[in-house]
């Protein structure tokens, strides 16, 4: 049995876990900014599009009924 040989291939699969482990935490960081940016971006501008539902039914939400 080569204890050398079973050392280094254990050694390497460890290094390969770790740096894919690394990759896909650098990946979802990367992916987790892209996603602030859209919302950020989709939250600078809400005067300036309207939603889908006001161009359906322009009058809805425009009054307010009270009954005291």
């Amino acid at each position: 049995m080569d204890i050398a040989g079973l050392s280094t291939a254990m050694n390497q699969s460890q290094l390969m876990t770790n740096i894919g482990t690394a990759m896909l935490s650098k990946n979802l960081d990367t992916l987790e900014d892209m996603g602030n940016a859209m919302t950020q971006t989709m939250n600078a501008m809400p005067g300036s599009s309207p939603s889908l539902e006001s161009l359906v039914n322009p009058a809805v939400g425009g009054n307010i009924d009270i009954l005291v």
